[in-house]
Parts: C-alpha cells; sequence; structure tokens
C-alpha cells in the first residue's frame, strides 16, 4: 500500500465524492470533528478538509468534498490508486461529547458531508441524535442511508419539496422544538447564512448551540492568520481554536464577508483545472 493512496472512490452525485485514503499516523490520531491539510502534487495549493471518518485498523481516512475549486476538481480528476503528495493531520479540536444526552444536528447543501461525522460519532459515544439534512432538490441528496443508520431519527427536507419535506432547515428544527423535543445541543454545519439562523433559533429557545466553521486555511497552525473569526468580540483562529465554536458568539455577517473575499479568483481557477489535459497520475 502507497503513502496517501486512494483506495476506494465513490461517487455520491453528479458534484460530491466520498475517497478512502490510505493515511495511518493521521487514522492512529483521529477523531470526529477534525480536518486534514492536503495537497495533490508538488505544485498544488494546500486546502483543508474535514474527515468523514477513519478507521484506525485499517490506517485509513475518509474525505467527503464537492468539486467546486480548482482542487477539488483535480481531485476528481484522481483515481483509485492514485497518490496525494501531502497530507497532514489531524488538525483542529476534535467535536465536543461529554455531558450531551441529546443533540439536534442541522446540516445544509454540502454542509451534510461535514455534519456526518459529527452526527454519527456523537451517536457511537452514546448520545441520542436526531438529524436533519436539508437539500435545495432531490437530485443533491447525499448519505441518506449512511444517516439513517448512524443516529436515531434522520429528517429530510427539501427546498422545493422534490424529496423528503418541502421545507427549509429552520422550519424542520423549529417544528421538532415546538413538539417538545428537548435538546442539549444543537449543531450547525452547512452555509453561513443557515447556520446564523439555525444559531438565531437555538438562542431564542434557551439551547446551547455549536456552529462548525469553515475559512480559508493554509498553514493549520494559527501561524498564517487567514482563517481569522471574530468570536464574542475576539479574534480566534478556525484551525486551532475550532473549526467548532459557541454559534451564538459569532459574527456571522463577517464571516459571510470573508468567505467571499476571492469568489471571482476562484471562478478564474475553476477555469482552467487541467494538468496537460488531466492526463497526469499521482504515483509515488
Amino acid at each position: 500500500m502507497k503513502r496517501f493512496e486512494i483506495l476506494k472512490k465513490r461517487k455520491l452525485n453528479n458534484n460530491i465524492t466520498w475517497l478512502v485514503i490510505s493515511a495511518p499516523l493521521v487514522a492512529r490520531k483521529a477523531k470526529p470533528g477534525q480536518f486534514i491539510i492536503l495537497r495533490t502534487d508538488e505544485f498544488g495549493e494546500r486546502i483543508p478538509l474535514t474527515m468523514a471518518g477513519h478507521d484506525e485498523k485499517a490506517g485509513t481516512i475518509d474525505l467527503i468534498y464537492a468539486a467546486v475549486g480548482r482542487t477539488t476538481m483535480l481531485m476528481d480528476r484522481m483515481e483509485e490508486g492514485d497518490c496525494f503528495a501531502d497530507i497532514v493531520g489531524p488538525l483542529g479540536k476534535p467535536t465536543h461529547m461529554e455531558g450531551l444526552k441529546k443533540v439536534c444536528v442541522v446540516g445544509g447543501g454540502t454542509g451534510n458531508a461535514l455534519a456526518y461525522p459529527i452526527a454519527t460519532g456523537m451517536h457511537r459515544h452514546g448520545i441520542k441524535v436526531d438529524m436533519i439534512c436539508g437539500f435545495k432538490n432531490k437530485e443533491l441528496v447525499i448519505l441518506e442511508e449512511e444517516f439513517r443508520k448512524g443516529t436515531d431519527h434522520l429528517y429530510m427536507v427539501t427546498d422545493d419539496g422534490s424529496y423528503g419535506e418541502k421545507a427549509f432547515t429552520t422550519d424542520k428544527l423549529k417544528q421538532l422544538i415546538s413538539e417538545g423535543h428537548v435538546y442539549d445541543e444543537i449543531v450547525a454545519v452547512g452555509p453561513p447564512i443557515m447556520m446564523k439562523l439555525v444559531c438565531q433559533l437555538a438562542k431564542e429557545h434557551g439551547i446551547a448551540c455549536v456552529a462548525s466553521l469553515t475559512a480559508y486555511m493554509i498553514d493549520g497552525t494559527g501561524m498564517c492568520g487567514g482563517c481569522r473569526a471574530i468570536i464574542g468580540g475576539e479574534n480566534k483562529f478556525v484551525c486551532v481554536d475550532g473549526p467548532e465554536f459557541d454559534g451564538t458568539l459569532v459574527d456571522w455577517d463577517e464571516l459571510i464577508r470573508r468567505n467571499a473575499y476571492y469568489a471571482q479568483q476562484e471562478a478564474h481557477d475553476r477555469a482552467h483545472v487541467c494538468r496537460l489535459t488531466g492526463g497526469v497520475r499521482y504515483h509515488d
């Protein structure tokens, strides 16, 4: 088995892929909620990805990603047997679970891929987990069976009603709370605007709320400051202080502005992602 070799590749839908990668040293220390930083090759940029799972005995980690930027589109050209140049981790603080008896995890869109290891990790820890998965439409639904097996109750909602219930994630969360479900904590994972609204709803009902943030990370050690976020009026670094924070303390408007800084550059990068027409293979 080669270093950082892709052992399995599975397409979840037209845009989202699940990889199983050989990384024994990372798998030995990994915990739910943590992330890694990888490079596809010696010329590649460093990008962070939350681990969707790990198997210490097999020495593997799981990554689920959406092919939306230059590096993830390059990753989509890689196949089983290809190898990444670098994988560093595990990084970030693991998901807090102590003292929790029942939680509701709310995932939006591709954020459901990041919610998966949190929700299932909590469930394995003995916590009762209600999972709300929200998508724009049926074509974008992922991980339904995995969530159904790995949580206590799964609620599928779509914006257009093409699958599950026609509702936004916040609508379903309001319904569950109004029906008398009592949660020790609500965990929000997804687009910043969705997480903002979920955390506001949790605060209104006096429920603790945790948000799993995504930001631009480069070194993953807090040295570069690229992933700075304002939490409770103080500067925090997502890579070392997070990635999970008290959602009621996050300056959501600032985070949303920061996440849009490189939108134009990302659109430009997506226009050209090939390595000599995509023919390069990534072997040691």
